[in-house]
C-alpha cells in the first residue's frame, strides 16, 4: 500500500481535529444554539481570513509545476472569494474592519510560506480544506437542519463540490510530497500540523470574540 504523505499529515493532525469537535462553538453550532452575535462574528471574521487565502492559493498557483495544478488553485481562489460574498451577504450586515489576532496569525502563518518551497507553501494551506470539511460533514450528519439558524452555512462547507476541491488538493500535495526529499515532506508535515493547531485557534476565537486589548487595539 502507497504511503502517502496525506496519510502521515492528517494522523499527525487527528488529535487537534478531535480537540475541534469538542470546542463549545462546534457543538453550539450543531445543536442551533449558538448565539448570533459569535456567528456572525467568526463570519466577519472568516471573510477577511478568505479574502487573505485566496491570495495565498493564487500565489501557489503562480509556483505550481504543472498546468492543471495551476488552473485547479486558481479555481480554489475565485471559489474562495466567491464564498466570501455569498456569507456576507446570508450572514453579516457589515464586515470587520480589523482581522482578530487569532485571524492575523493564521494568514502570517500561511504567507510566511511564500518564502519556502512550492510544496510546503502549498501544505500549509491544506487542513482549511480538509478540516473544513470534515467538521462540516461531522455537524451535517448530527443537526437537524430543519428550521436550523444556519443552516446554509453547514450545506456550504459539507456539499460535493467542496469535497471534489478537497480531494484535488489533497492529490496535489501527495504529488509534491512525493517529488520532494525526506526533509521537505517533514515539513510538509510540520506545517499542516501547525496549520490545523490555528483552525483551533480560529474557531475557539470567534466563540470568545476575541479583540485586541485596548492598548494596543488598531486604530481605523
Amino acid at each position: 500500500m502507497e504511503n502517502k504523505w496525506s496519510l502521515e499529515a492528517w494522523n499527525a493532525a487527528e488529535p487537534i481535529y478531535k480537540a475541534i469537535l469538542d470546542l463549545p462553538f462546534i457543538k453550539e453550532l450543531t445543536a442551533g444554539t449558538l448565539s448570533r452575535e459569535r456567528f456572525e462574528f467568526y463570519i466577519g471574521q472568516d471573510g477577511l481570513y478568505l479574502n487573505a487565502y485566496s491570495r495565498v492559493l493564487a500565489h501557489i498557483a503562480s509556483r505550481l509545476p504543472e498546468s492543471g495544478m495551476t488552473e485547479d488553485f486558481l479555481r480554489f481562489a475565485g471559489d474562495g472569494v466567491k464564498m466570501e460574498k455569498i456569507l456576507h451577504a446570508q450572514f453579516v450586515s457589515e464586515a470587520p474592519a480589523v482581522m482578530s489576532p487569532a485571524c492575523l496569525l493564521y494568514t502570517s502563518l500561511l504567507r510566511a510560506q511564500a518564502s519556502d518551497c512550492v510544496a510546503v507553501e502549498t501544505a500549509a494551506i491544506l487542513p482549511c480544506f480538509w478540516i473544513y470539511l470534515e467538521v462540516g460533514k461531522r455537524i451535517l450528519s448530527e443537526a437537524e437542519l430543519q428550521g436550523h439558524p444556519y443552516a446554509e452555512w453547514i450545506r456550504a462547507y459539507s456539499d460535493e463540490a467542496f469535497e471534489r476541491s478537497n480531494e484535488r488538493a489533497i492529490e496535489i500535495c501527495d504529488t509534491l510530497a512525493g517529488q520532494s526529499s525526506d526533509v521537505v515532506r517533514a515539513r510538509m508535515t510540520d506545517i499542516f500540523v501547525q496549520a490545523a493547531r490555528m483552525e483551533w485557534l480560529f474557531w475557539q476565537s470567534a466563540y470568545d470574540m476575541q479583540q485586541w486589548p485596548e492598548p494596543i487595539r488598531p486604530q481605523l
